[in-house]
């Protein structure tokens, strides 16, 4: 029986989609104790949005229907008042 080589192995491995990636939970707003998100905290509103400059879904984030408005809202007026970018430009 031949060993197969790294190629082989790989190649197998494409065929089937993995869907055992890890959920990202970035933040949870309510344990911390926090009940408004400020525009104005930009470093962990850049946590919430992903490279190209979209907003996190629910699902990534861990945060509830609330809290997600809040956010959607908090980077929204953020990136009106130029705090944030609306989309990022790669190099």
């Amino acid at each position: 029986m031949p060993k197969e080589t790294n190629r082989e192995r790989r190649e197998r491995q494409e065929k089937f989609q993995t869907f055992s990636r890890p959920k990202i939970k970035i933040a949870r707003y309510s344990a911390s104790g926090k009940m408004y998100i400020d525009y104005k905290d930009t470093e962990s509103l850049k946590r919430l949005i992903s490279q190209n400059g979209k907003i996190l879904s629910r699902k990534r984030t861990g945060v509830n229907a609330m809290e997600q408005r809040m956010l959607a809202r908090a980077i929204k007026r953020a990136r009106y008042m130029s705090l944030l970018p609306y989309i990022t430009t790669s190099a």
